[in-house]
């Protein structure tokens, strides 16, 4: 099973569990501290962790904000209409690949049609006066925090789901409660015949989220400041640039280890429904209220750490993948391909 392997040819099984429990366990705050210091603290890490060593828990029980009606109506509306958009709009019929127990998904390519429709909606809203992004920014933590328990709730469902109604074969448990809630029970999960669970946490909620809240802060400190800065307009043109090839590209995107090979649990869905908005839009998150550069504090330059060291180990999942399964051929291949990521060095 996926993720019994998972557990044995990437790491050992210490390594997978204290990996797991840590990930479990520490993400969550993490995504509330991320939010406090690039918003509150001037994206000082040592401001931060300045107030949490002179307050304690209690400090950072008070700055964990309480999820709001506000907050979950804002999810609701927005989930409901990318879920509505991947039922309804027209796409082409495309085949994924083949799966471990012969199954092959079908899916509706509409991803750049709903990445369109929903820009297009969102700064059509705010120009016409219906409602105003700046609302999201200035219930952020509220959203964060709501995102944190809704999603949690929903990998629960997930891992329920893929014991008593997995939607194929290509499920099954590990026969561990741990692995199978963090790595997932199912690899295709769906609610019905059409609506595919991962291509909704994936692309249409996480993905669509990140280019969302990247407009959003813009809108934000075009309205605080009467003008959008330059570092502003930098960052968000190269995480637009970034999607956009994303939702181009989204029928390609179903035959990647995300989703041809894990499975539907905490490390994709929760993942992609709160790192993806929280993690992956933080530099715009520092930016709003620090217009002219990023200057020297860590935290704006995180997620470009992040991003390199997620890479690193899906190149050596992949490695340890392929040799698994080719055996001499990928020897053969590695020999004439040597670099997993970048020419001449690794």
């Amino acid at each position: 099973m996926a993720a019994a392997t998972e557990a044995k040819t990437v790491h050992s099984a210490a390594v997978t569990y204290v990996s797991m429990l840590s990930l479990l366990s520490l993400c969550p705050p993490f995504v509330i501290l991320l939010w406090y210091t690039m918003v509150n603290a001037d994206g000082s890490v040592a401001q931060t962790w300045n107030f949490l060593k002179q307050h304690g828990l209690q400090g950072f029980i008070e700055i964990w904000p309480r999820p709001t009606t506000t907050a979950w109506k804002i999810i609701f509306v927005y989930g409901a209409f990318e879920a509505a958009l991947q039922l309804f709009l027209p796409g082409k019929r495309v085949e994924g690949p083949i799966s471990p127990t012969g199954n092959r998904p079908v899916y509706k390519a509409n991803g750049m049609a709903a990445y369109f429709v929903t820009l297009v909606t969102y700064i059509s809203l705010w120009w016409f006066g219906i409602f105003n992004p700046t609302v999201v920014y200035d219930h952020l933590g509220e959203i964060f925090s709501a995102l944190i328990v809704g999603s949690l709730i929903f990998c629960i469902f997930l891992y329920i789901k893929g014991h008593v109604a997995p939607s194929s074969t290509d499920s099954g448990s590990s026969g561990n409660l741990i692995i199978d809630f963090y790595w997932g029970m199912e690899l295709y999960p769906r609610i019905g015949k059409n609506f595919d669970i991962k291509v909704f946490t994936n692309c249409r909620f996480g993905m669509m989220s990140w280019a969302v809240l990247a407009v959003t802060y813009c809108i934000k400190q075009y309205e605080a400041n009467g003008k959008v800065s330059d570092s502003m307009l930098v960052n968000t043109t190269l995480m637009l640039v970034y999607v956009t090839k994303f939702f181009w590209w989204e029928a390609g995107y179903w035959n990647t280890m995300d989703i041809a090979h894990d499975r539907a649990g905490f490390y994709i869905c929760w993942g992609c429904l709160v790192w993806v908005p929280s993690v992956y839009t933080s530099p715009g998150m520092y930016l709003v209220n620090h217009p002219v550069n990023l200057g020297t504090q860590f935290l704006p330059y995180f997620y470009v750490v992040f991003l390199t060291i997620l890479l690193f180990d899906r190149a050596k999942r992949d490695d340890d993948r392929c040799r698994s399964k080719y055996g001499k051929y990928w020897k053969l291949y590695c020999k004439k391909v040597p670099y997993k990521i970048i020419p001449g060095i690794y």
